[in-house]
């Protein structure tokens, strides 16, 4: 969780998991992914008259997510985990702070020693980035508790 992977990667995998996203405008939720939250658009599926039926987004590998044009209920209660780095949290808040259009909150550090940024769209999804705090800044008796916790499971 500490290493900075290469840069997005354009190539087409079979994906293990991903988000499909049905929202209500989709130009706006792709330029707040993609101008607000460093998602680049993979590409474009056409519809049947030639308007898009689903716009594929990625971050860094696996982080994929595919939006549909639709009506749906507000995104409300759905969140999205994404790994980041310590250092992107800050620029990331900053980018979609500037971009405007949905919410940020933080980045904070929290009870399990990450630092999480917590941003919401205008569909109402939300996106965590989680990055693992730095060494000298983990509470020390989370890692005793998770561990014993670990030995105990383990039989040990």
């Amino acid at each position: 969780m500490d290493s900075i992977p290469a840069e997005i990667s354009r190539d087409i995998y079979g994906m293990p998991a991903f988000v499909s996203l049905t929202v209500a405008d989709l130009d706006r939720t792709v330029d707040w992914y993609v101008n607000g939250l460093d998602f680049i658009s993979l590409f474009t599926v056409p519809g049947p008259g030639g308007e898009p039926a689903l716009v594929h987004l990625r971050r860094w590998r696996y982080q994929d997510i595919l939006v549909r044009p639709g009506k749906a209920d507000a995104g409300e209660g759905w969140t999205i985990g994404a790994m980041a780095t310590l250092e992107q949290l800050d620029a990331l808040a900053e980018r979609a702070r500037a971009h405007g259009g949905g919410t940020v909150d933080g980045p904070a550090d929290t009870p399990w020693n990450t630092r999480d940024l917590r941003v919401t769209d205008p569909d109402g999804y939300t996106v965590v980035y989680t990055a693992r705090r730095a060494d000298g800044d983990r509470d020390a008796r989370f890692n005793a508790m998770m561990e014993e916790e670990a030995r105990r499971q383990l039989g040990g």
